[in-house]
């Protein structure tokens, strides 16, 4: 089943009379259960692609279709709803509460979803499990190792048990070792069935995804 169908997608940003075309005549599927690298140079269009299959940025010109509903048209409070009930974002910083415990900071996008206070701890608790941070639920992200933050990033992700998780550069701030890790959670994360889009520039970290995708100037080559 097609989860991400991408179809003649351009998206062209207007700076006064100057005009840059991010992506050029994109097409791209993207089923269920898959793990994709995308990868490219900075400036090559990766980061923009993601923001619209991410539903953060809308495509100029193409279709977008996610699990089979045309949001390429859809007005931001509906995006936000699709946004939040069915994507979880994963990204370089992290992106913590620097003052909130990993508990809480993994249990915000519950909030927005309107579930109760009980059942918010109550699955972020399990989520923090998932990526076996069970004994750091009460941790301020200061408290924690570059590491341990991206699983807090992970387990925020998840909590919604979202259709796809995006992961931007996900190991762009660790050293080697913590960023295995992580990677080791995704491949987990792929075995149990979870559909897993990553951004990358690092060959390496493409390399554990089940397919790489390149692009160069706003073009999939």
């Amino acid at each position: 089943m097609t989860l991400v169908k991408l179809l003649k997608i351009n998206k062209i940003y207007n700076s006064g009379e100057v005009k840059f075309q991010a992506l050029k005549n994109i097409n791209l599927d993207i089923k269920k259960g898959e793990f994709v690298a995308i990868i490219g140079a900075s400036g090559s269009g990766k980061s923009t692609l993601m923001n619209i299959i991410g539903l953060l940025d809308k495509p100029t010109t193409g279709l977008y279709e996610l699990d089979g509903q045309d949001t390429s048209r859809l007005k931001e409070d509906n995006s936000a709803r699709i946004r939040n009930k069915k994507i979880g974002f994963v990204f370089q910083s992290f992106n913590l509460l620097p003052r909130t415990s990993a508990l809480d900071n993994v249990a915000i996008p519950l909030i927005y979803a309107g579930v109760s206070e009980d059942k918010r701890k109550d699955m972020a608790k399990k989520a923090l499990e998932q990526v076996g941070l069970d004994d750091k639920l009460n941790s301020r992200p200061s408290q924690l190792s570059g590491g341990q933050q991206q699983r807090v990033a992970i387990a925020r992700a998840l909590v919604n048990n979202p259709e796809i998780i995006l992961a931007d550069e996900p190991t762009g701030n660790l050293d080697s070792k913590s960023g295995q890790e992580i990677m080791k959670i995704f491949q987990e994360l792929h075995n149990q069935g979870k559909t897993i889009v990553m951004i990358t520039h690092e060959a390496d970290i493409a390399k554990n995804a089940r397919r790489v995708i390149k692009i160069k100037d706003g073009e999939i080559t």
